[in-house]
């Protein structure tokens, strides 16, 4: 029997040694991740660099012509921070702002030179700032002063109303984490419509878990959020199953590099768009154009409005939330049911 001597064995070139080592699949994940990187820091960035109000929906309560005069004189502001619309009397603005029809509303008060701006700083406190330094502004350019009341405060443990976003991050995280260990241990595509539906039901039971833990650590444990934990649990399961289902339709089409598009478009792409750090109308006007049809902002925008609102104007953002379940869930079984879609062979004795 013959032996190769260790000295043959080491003659290769290191290009060789190189190509051996570094498989093209490894040098393609590669670029993916390199790719993803440079996505996140111009995501992020792009989209929270210079935030800058962009047609805030605003009120303007005042008598008569008053009413148009002022709305007119707040359109014309320099960068157009405002989208003002006149409003019948106190009441209805605020109505509106707790029904999230708009931001803000300033009511004139014409027997007098003090007016009253009313905010949100449920729906997000840097907002809610923001429009007090743009009509203290342009009130004060006008010979008047404001003052400032605030229809549905953020709880005084949410700093900067951020407990929402981040209860809703971690909703997220949940969603594809357990979809990427589920791939990664028994193989990215299941080898038959069954194992797909038992993963389907394993992360419908970690989203009712996890739903529950988030909104009971935000509610009871920590006081940051008010509401009902109930609605709560509710929205954090639709949306730790909405992402999860989504990132296994995408591993079941594109196999382990399913994972990382879904980071891309939960990560990547939704968390700066998602209102939490800057609300909506603080964004630059393609983050806020997706912000509302990708999980993390329509989740964002629910929880901030069981929190604050009474869970007034959800509809959209929970129809936003159960087509991403619903897709994710349809995707995933056909992609382990189409004989034309090729799978990863998983070991023997291996439940997919």
């Amino acid at each position: 029997m013959s032996h190769t001597p260790v000295a043959d064995r080491r003659s290769g070139s290191f290009l060789d040694e190189v190509k051996d080592a570094v498989t093209l699949r490894a040098t393609l994940l590669v670029i993916g991740v390199l790719a993803l990187q440079l996505l996140f820091i111009a995501s992020y960035v792009g989209a929270l660099h210079d935030p800058r109000p962009r047609d805030v929906p605003f009120g303007v309560v005042a008598p008569g012509a008053a009413a148009e005069q002022t709305a007119g004189r707040l359109e014309r502001l320099p960068g157009s921070p405002l989208d003002p619309r006149t409003v019948a009397d106190e009441a209805s603005a605020r109505r509106q702002i707790e029904n999230r029809e708009i931001d803000g509303a300033l009511v004139v008060d014409p027997s007098g030179r003090t007016d009253t701006l009313l905010v949100a700083s449920g729906g997000g406190t840097v907002l809610a700032t923001t429009l007090e330094g743009i009509l203290g502004k342009a009130e004060q350019s006008e010979g008047r002063a404001t003052r400032t009341v605030d229809v549905a405060p953020a709880s005084p443990r949410d700093f900067d109303g951020l407990s929402s976003f981040y209860l809703v991050v971690g909703w997220c995280v949940g969603g594809y984490l357990c979809a990427s260990i589920l791939a990664i241990s028994t193989g990215a595509r299941p080898a038959n419509p069954r194992r797909a539906a038992i993963r389907l039901v394993v992360m419908a039971l970690v989203a009712i878990a996890g739903g529950l833990g988030g909104a009971v650590i935000v509610g009871p444990v920590l006081g940051a959020l008010p509401g009902s934990v109930v609605d709560l649990w509710g929205l954090g399961a639709l949306i730790t199953f909405a992402v999860g289902a989504a990132t296994l339709a995408l591993q079941g089409v594109f196999g382990v590099v399913g994972i990382g598009l879904a980071i891309l478009l939960v990560v990547i792409a939704g968390n700066p768009s998602a209102g939490g750090a800057f609300p909506l109308p603080l964004l630059p006007p393609f983050w806020q154009a997706i912000g509302p049809a990708l999980p993390p902002g329509a989740g964002t925008w629910a929880a901030r409005s069981i929190a604050y609102f009474k869970a007034n104007d959800v509809t959209f953002s929970l129809l936003v939330l159960w087509a991403w379940a619903v897709a994710g869930t349809v995707i995933t079984m056909l992609a382990a049911a189409l004989p034309g879609v090729r799978r990863d062979r998983e070991l023997p004795g291996r439940a997919g």
